[in-house]
């Protein structure tokens, strides 16, 4: 009776699991306005690579150039695009780079539950998988 409990139970958290990932996955993918290569203070960087710290550390410089440059009523072009560009990719590679980690934790989350299943419950969905290829 106790394994027909948890069975359900964890059933019922793999469907939440799912209703997650299908939003986490049909939201926006990362769109780029620039070219993703950027100089600052004499450095390369790469959009597509950088870690979500050295994203947040990048766009907190570019924000201050730019508030800086607004300041000073001049346009702030760096690499060839707006810093308000720059800013707003990196916000968007950002998100991107969430959901991403999101969708892996929540794969996680659902394997360590399709192991706490009984092997009756798992038999059974194995067999209801069978059953609704041969259909």
């Amino acid at each position: 009776m106790a394994n027909e409990t948890n069975d359900k139970k964890i059933m019922e958290l793999k469907k939440q699991i799912e209703e997650k990932k299908n939003k986490v996955s049909k939201s926006q993918k990362f769109s780029p306005i620039t070219n993703c290569s950027i100089e600052v203070d004499g450095v390369r960087h790469n959009i597509q690579v950088l870690t979500k710290e050295q994203l947040i550390a990048l766009m907190v410089k570019l924000n201050a150039y730019a508030m800086s440059a607004k300041d000073l009523e001049v346009e702030y072009v760096v690499s060839g695009f707006n810093a308000s560009d720059w800013i707003q990719d990196i916000k968007s590679k950002l998100d991107y780079v969430s959901r991403k980690e999101e969708e892996s934790k929540l794969r996680i989350m659902e394997a360590k539950l399709d192991q706490l299943l009984s092997n009756e419950k798992k038999v059974e969905l194995e067999l209801d998988e069978i059953a609704s290829f041969l259909k």
